[in-house]
């Protein structure tokens, strides 16, 4: 195991300062210990009530990871489609995954002229997964390999939220309640839809909220039951959000950024019947993961929510106060690598890094 103090050299901080204005760490009070490297393009990861992890590779392989690092490959896994952003997403456990061994995993699945984000439910045992059942493809398809969305996130009533991308070329499909491109999805345990009540035969679709472009974080916040979320802008405008029923978040019709050609997307910021950000980053940080801590291992940052950052190559943590964000710092830029996910499991932060020699990183009380 490799181990690497959490000090920031002054040079960082001066950069961090200067480029962006916004706070910078007080002394930090961190240690930062690789747990595995060699990774390849890891995307998220789950821990496992024995004290393993189980780490999803995009191009299409599921790892159970000891804490001595030590990795095996998890048999009986979908085949994904590896090209562009896609391939496998997140992993999550059931609620009560000691009785039901359950486990939930989001890929990209198709071709790429016709694909979308899949959900797979299967029994972990042995290193593998068994009783494998499809629990829902995206609709319709998309004709690129871009914006799959694919964060998994289970709430209180042990249904499921999945954030679903607008595939690039389609974004239009965001404001449309016939698809369910660019949207959060809900569903239970089975694949049935608990989202918004439909229309003729179908009394209900899985959409929850629209007006999304490609949200990869979902976090739940236990002291107040809600969801946040955030999503890539286009050039500039990636956005925080809190979560509600049947909520327009705008896009394309509002955003803080614009096209990557410089021209508008859209003229407007904000617009009746839309909800405006929590929260919005320009020039775009690439949010990846994103974890709420209320542990007590580190004080300070009681009551943040920790945002990857894959442009920035450092976190974010955002501090809040009556459910407004009152401080951002930037932590971690001592790794000088793309952050792809943050996790909080029991009080233990954990890193994930993107890249071909990704590492699983946890972070210690110094």
């Amino acid at each position: 195991m490799k181990w690497s103090r959490g000090l920031r050299t002054l040079l960082a901080a001066a950069a961090i300062l200067l480029s962006s204005g916004i706070a910078t760490a007080q002394p930090p009070t961190y240690s930062l210990r690789t747990i595995a490297e060699d990774l390849r393009w890891p995307w998220s990861l789950a821990l496992l009530p024995d004290g393993d992890f189980l780490v999803t590779e995009r191009e299409g392989r599921l790892l159970r990871v000891r804490p001595s690092g030590q990795r095996s490959i998890v048999e009986g896994t979908p085949p994904t489609l590896f090209a562009g952003q896609g391939g496998y997403f997140d992993i999550v456990l059931h609620p009560r995954f000691e009785t039901t061994r359950w486990v939930f995993l989001s890929y990209a699945d198709g071709s790429k002229t016709a694909n979308g984000t899949a959900v797979l439910r299967a029994r972990y045992e042995d290193e593998q997964l068994r009783d494998a059942k499809a629990l829902l493809r995206v609709k319709p398809d998309k004709s690129t390999p871009q914006h799959y969305g694919g964060r998994l996130l289970f709430l209180p009533d042990e249904t499921l939220l999945m954030t679903s991308g607008e595939g690039f070329e389609h974004r239009e499909d965001a404001q449309s309640l016939t698809s369910e491109l660019g949207k959060v999805l809900r569903f239970d345990v089975d694949g049935k839809a608990r989202g918004l009540a439909g229309k003729g035969p179908d009394t209900r679709t899985r959409i929850w909220s629209y007006g999304h472009r490609n949200p990869q974080g979902l976090v739940h916040i236990p002291e107040t039951d809600e969801v946040l979320l955030h999503e890539h802008g286009p050039r500039g405008g990636d956005e925080l959000n809190r979560v509600l029923r049947g909520e327009n978040y705008g896009w394309p019709l509002v955003t803080y950024g614009v096209d990557y050609s410089g021209a508008y997307v859209s003229p407007f910021q904000r617009a009746e019947g839309i909800r405006e950000p929590l929260w919005t980053w320009t020039p775009s940080i690439a949010p990846s993961g994103m974890a709420w801590y209320t542990g007590y291992r580190f004080p300070a940052w009681r009551s943040s929510l920790f945002v990857g950052a894959l442009v920035n190559r450092e976190v974010r943590r955002l501090e809040f106060r009556n459910g407004v964000v009152q401080r951002e710092e930037a932590l971690f830029a001592e790794l000088d690598e793309r952050i792809r996910d943050l996790r909080v499991f029991d009080d233990r932060i954990f890193i994930l890094t993107d890249s071909e020699q990704g590492r699983l990183i946890e972070v210690l009380p110094h």
